[in-house]
């Protein structure tokens, strides 16, 4: 830093020497705050969510026994612009929504730059694309399915509900089961994690820029490893679970997903956008839905498929969503911060140590940072939105090192 020494008052006019002195004080102070940038907080104040008449009971994170100061730490860094992109963030702890903070970041386009459309103020009434955490809202709607008598069980083949496609069930591909799809193991060729979703040479972006069907196109691919044998993500699995709905329950899977899941839930607004030229939904990843509807579903799932004192997803599928199927120990995601996983019926499992406590999660993730955890030990759920689709995704670390010590540091 250069000199800013004050020169001696004796040799100078005390008006103008007081003019200086103000003027080098300014300057003084100015240097220090820029050079210094990096470490100027905002200064967040905690307010509680507001209470809605969505269902949602509201409360502090002090009647959640939960540490403020790391939680505000965490908010200060998204605002700060350590965590970048960050569009949202929403605790739910011991029955109450404890926190609910929203961000400025950008828009989903896929094909803008690192996927960006407009920027954006993102507030509870913003629409958010939630990427494949949508898989697993497909998979409570196939559970939803059974329980009410559409389907008949998971180990039945998949070709039973694919009356359109029979001439494409050869090969041994009639061993393939919903189960299979549910958990990635279906063996069909696939190759998702091969290329970026930015390119064509990606299996699933590739269906997008042919003229078949989709559902003839993910089919044709041949058998590569016996059914239920070995993960290999494909949300390929989640286009056929959607059409298996539609064929099953004689409904749109949209509207069989709005009238079965999404309208118990009082979630009024949430859609399936993204649909192929011959109206196939893109089950695995189509969705748009607010922030405070991913917690009412996550909420759900912790309270073993009850809202509302209602059964809206069977208990048993609840607990084999929590629990690792087959071989799908120790997955780990391209691009994704987040260690080994497990895998089972379309949510991801892990398990996080804190303070040498053991935590174990199950979770809905999505592309660009979309989450629900859900944590049934710590009684918690945490959703978070994100727009990181080619860049550093932090959802992760900020669990780690923020929210989940701010929990377990005052159970």
């Amino acid at each position: 830093m250069r000199d800013l020494r004050i020169p001696h008052v004796a040799y100078l006019n005390p008006f103008i020497n007081g003019i200086r002195a103000r003027l080098i004080l300014c300057q003084v102070i100015f240097i220090f705050l820029t050079g210094c940038s990096e470490h100027v907080s905002y200064l967040y104040s905690y307010a509680p969510p507001e209470k809605l008449e969505d269902g949602l009971n509201t409360g502090t994170l002090a009647e959640a026994k939960m540490d403020p100061q790391l939680i505000i730490t965490a908010i200060n860094h998204i605002k700060n612009g350590r965590y970048k992109e960050i569009h949202s963030l929403l605790i739910y702890k011991d029955g109450m929504l404890v926190l609910e903070e929203y961000f400025e970041g950008h828009a989903y386009r896929w094909n803008g730059n690192k996927h960006h459309g407009e920027e954006v103020i993102w507030n509870r009434d913003s629409l958010h694309h939630i990427m494949s955490a949508a898989k697993s809202i497909t998979s409570a709607c196939v559970g939803i399915a059974i329980d009410k008598g559409f389907i008949k069980g998971v180990h039945e083949s998949i070709f039973n509900y694919l009356p359109k496609h029979q001439h494409l069930n050869i090969h041994g591909k009639s061993e393939i089961t919903i189960e299979h799809l549910l958990t990635m193991t279906s063996g069909l060729e696939w190759h998702e994690w091969r290329a970026p979703l930015s390119s064509t040479r990606n299996d699933l972006i590739e269906l997008w820029f042919q003229d078949k069907d989709p559902v003839t196109a993910i089919l044709e691919r041949p058998l590569v490893h016996a059914p239920g044998t070995k993960f290999r993500y494909s949300g390929g699995n989640m286009i056929l679970l959607g059409e298996i709905i539609k064929y099953a329950t004689r409904m749109p899977f949209d509207d069989f997903s709005k009238e079965y899941l999404m309208k118990p839930l009082g979630i009024d607004t949430a859609s399936w956008v993204d649909r192929f030229n011959n109206g196939v939904i893109y089950a695995g990843g189509g969705l748009v839905m607010k922030p405070r509807d991913m917690m009412k579903f996550g909420i759900t799932y912790l309270n073993d498929g009850v809202w509302d004192d209602k059964h809206l997803v069977p208990i048993q599928w609840v607990e084999k969503s929590k629990v690792v199927y087959g071989n799908n120990h120790r997955i780990n995601i391209p691009e994704e911060p987040s260690g080994r996983q497990g895998y089972s019926y379309s949510w991801w499992i892990k398990e996080m140590y804190v303070s040498g406590k053991q935590i174990r999660m199950f979770s809905a993730g999505g592309w660009g940072g979309q989450h629900i955890f859900v944590s049934p030990e710590l009684k918690t759920v945490i959703v978070i939105t994100g727009g990181n689709y080619k860049t550093y995704r932090p959802p992760f670390e900020i669990l780690e090192e923020f929210i989940l010590p701010a929990v377990v540091m005052n159970p």
